[in-house]
Formats: structure tokens, sequence, C-alpha cells
């Protein structure tokens, strides 16, 4: 028998060798998981943009009207409602405004100039009119009492969104109303409404009433109002000249939190 030469076998060793790893390079790029994982790349991307557009509704949640807390001022009450459209005031206008005499006359002059300014501050940031100051102050108050309305409504849809689980962000926001405080010249009530442990808005839904009490009502509480959700405690000032509203105010206002847990 004929033996084969050793360089030969070499020769024919390194051909297999390398026919193999030819074959080898070609089906690479078919089962490579680089190049898996780079076509897989564009559609998680595309996910992750489509998801939030998704769950974009926390703005769609704060549509329709709102509205604000009434006011008391020396002239009458004053009360804000708004239109509301992604998350945007579109519409203010005053629902209850002074009216009789000269209180016509402001109102007519205020409320138009109010309620632009509104829309275009989108915030109680405005600024009052001259010849109007009650009707401008009033109108503020309110105006800002509606919009705590708005935060406090989107809240729990914007809690839901951010995955915090649409259970937990119900429980968020809610209204408390405080016990009766007698006083000697009427009951004083405190209602409040709490969101992530916070007041965001504060209402007197009873107040002394009648002669000098209409005017002390009017004076105290929106001051009371305004420092309960800065203070977001029953630890506020009373309110010099209406001590007894003021302290019953404090009380009615413990009573709410304490329902509240806070």
């Amino acid at each position: 028998m004929k033996k084969s030469h050793p360089i030969r076998r070499v020769v024919l060793a390194t051909a297999a060798t390398v026919s193999g790893v030819v074959l080898l390079l070609s089906l690479k790029p078919a089962s490579d998981p680089g190049a898996q994982a780079a076509g897989a790349a564009p559609q998680q991307t595309a996910a992750a943009q489509e998801s939030p557009q998704g769950g974009s509704s926390a703005a769609g949640a704060a549509n329709g009207t709102v509205d604000g807390a009434v006011v008391q001022t020396e002239y009458g009450n004053v009360q804000v409602r708004l239109t509301v459209a992604g998350g945007k005031i579109t519409k203010a206008e005053a629902i209850q405004a002074p009216k009789g005499g000269t209180s016509d006359q402001k109102t007519a002059l205020s409320i138009p100039k109010l309620t632009q300014e509104t829309v275009a501050a989108q915030s109680a940031q405005i600024d009052s009119v001259s010849g109007a100051t009650y009707t401008s102050n009033g109108y503020k108050q309110s105006l800002q009492s509606a919009l705590d309305k708005m935060k406090a409504s989107s809240a729990p849809s914007q809690s839901a969104s951010s995955g915090s689980g649409s259970a937990g962000g119900a429980a968020q926001a809610k209204t408390v109303t405080g016990k009766v405080v007698q006083t000697q010249y009427g009951p004083v009530q405190v209602r409040i409404t709490v969101a992530n442990g916070k007041i965001t808005q504060a209402d007197a839904v009873q107040a002394p009433k009648g002669g000098t009490s209409d005017a002390k009502t009017a004076l105290s509480v929106p001051r009371l109002n305004q420092e309960a959700v800065a203070a977001g405690s029953a630890q506020i000032d009373s309110v010099s000249g209406a001590t007894y509203t003021s302290n019953g105010y404090k009380q009615s206002l413990q009573s709410a939190l304490d329902q509240a847990g806070g």
C-alpha cells in the first residue's frame, strides 16, 4: 500500500479546517444574539414612546367646570367658576358678584378684566382692579379655591399614570367637615379638602350672620381659610376684631383634621 505524504495530510487538514471556519462565519449573522438584540431595540423604543401617550390622561382628567368657594365681601358674595380643558383654564366667570347700587357698576367694570386675566395667567396671581378692591380680592380667593380643587381632582389620575395604583390615588383626596362650634354670635363649621396629607382647600360652611356679624365674617373667614391651607393645621392666628369667629373656626378646623387623620 502506498503511504500518503505527511505534508499532504497537513494541507488537507488545514483546508478542511478553513472550510469549517468559513461555514461557521457564514451562518453566524443569522443566529447572532447581538443581531437579534439590535433588531429588537427599535421595537422596545417604540413601545416606550407609546406608553406615556397612553397614560397621559392625567391632563384629560382635569376637564369640565370647577366652582370655587363662596367668598363673602363687604359688598356681597363672590364665586368663580372655571372651565377647564386639558388641564388648562379656557374660561373664567363670576357666578356670584356684588349687586345693587354702585356695586353694579364696579362689578361690570372689574369682573370682565379679572376673568380675562385669569385665562391669561392660568393662576390666581392677577392684579386687582382699581376701584373694586373688595370684589377683586374676593374673586382671587374664590379663584384660588377653584384652582386647588383642580389640583386635588387631577392628583389621583397622575398617581395612576405613574404606576402607583388607582386604589391608592383615589384615597389621596377627601373632604371632611368639622363639628359645629357654637359661639356668642352664631355657629361656625369648617369643611376641608385633604390631599396627600395636606389641606388643599378650607371653607366655612357656617359662620355668624346678621348685623355687625356680616362684616366680621367677611373680614375673618377668607383670611382664616387662607391661613388654614398655608399652615396645614389649626395653629393659625385669630383675626383681630373677630375673636369669637376665629376661635370657633379653629376648633371646628381641628375636629376636621382629627377626622382626616391629621
